[in-house]
């Protein structure tokens, strides 16, 4: 089974935008603690901070870092990535907006 993964911002940019749970990724071993730092100030009004996450890519853990984005209607609640364990492994699943 062939699972894509895509790296750095290009993948958070597309569970920012994506609101379905299709592809998912596996991982034998989960991922590092998270990264703390500052966040900073909103870019404008109406903008939400989405915490950045572990990805895998290459066999590797990549950070992708977090980014303030604006919800797509009123009242949507960003749903952060995360993975979970599952059996004998880790399923990763995309963040979206509820």
């Amino acid at each position: 089974m062939k699972v894509k993964i895509l790296a750095g911002s290009a993948v958070l940019f597309g569970t920012l935008l994506s609101a379905c749970g299709g592809g998912y990724v596996v991982a034998a071993y989960g991922p590092p603690a998270p990264r703390y730092g500052v966040v900073g100030v909103a870019p404008g009004p109406g903008f939400v901070w989405a915490e950045g996450y572990w990805n895998r890519s290459g066999g590797q853990w990549v950070w992708a870092p977090g980014r303030w984005v604006r919800p797509p209607r009123a009242h949507a609640v960003w749903v952060a990535p995360e993975w979970r364990h599952e059996g004998r492994g880790y399923r990763f699943y995309r963040g979206h907006w509820r």
